[in-house]
């Protein structure tokens, strides 16, 4: 096998152990996966455009209205008009939402120290320049 097979199965593992282990500490939370990574945008972000959110999901903004909708019946965002834009609306985080982002926030940031511990200072450094290239090709 060359090194561009082993770096694409590498890619597809670490993805599937990843992907694995979220949905593991989402389902505890009674979420589904894109629920979740709902909260985790608007939780970096702060509050967002529907078609911003929509575009940074990779979904409609039919889809995620419905993801909206959800996560407001369940106390975690909500909708308001923009102020500048009537057209518009903002999607935010309620008090509870926000929780539960720094709640996972937390999470992944464990996870990241237990998978990087073995490695050294420039080992960490060149995942990270790597993974900031890769992340601008999306």
């Amino acid at each position: 096998m060359n090194d561009a097979d082993r770096l694409t199965h590498l890619i597809v593992e670490f993805y599937e152990k990843l992907s694995s282990w979220e949905h593991c500490v989402v389902r505890g939370k009674g979420l589904t996966l894109p629920q979740m990574h709902t909260i985790e945008i608007l939780g970096a972000h702060g509050p967002m455009r529907m078609k911003e959110l929509a575009e940074k999901m990779g979904v409609t903004t039919g889809t995620l209205t419905m993801q909206v909708d959800r996560l407001e019946s369940r106390g975690l965002a909500r909708r308001m008009p923009h102020e500048r834009d009537r057209r518009s609306w903002l999607v935010e985080l309620s008090e509870k939402g926000r929780s539960y982002f720094e709640e996972h926030d937390k999470l992944h940031q464990r996870l990241t120290l237990e998978l990087t511990e073995a490695l050294s200072n420039e080992e960490r450094a060149a995942v990270l320049s790597a993974l900031e290239k890769m992340n601008k090709r999306f």
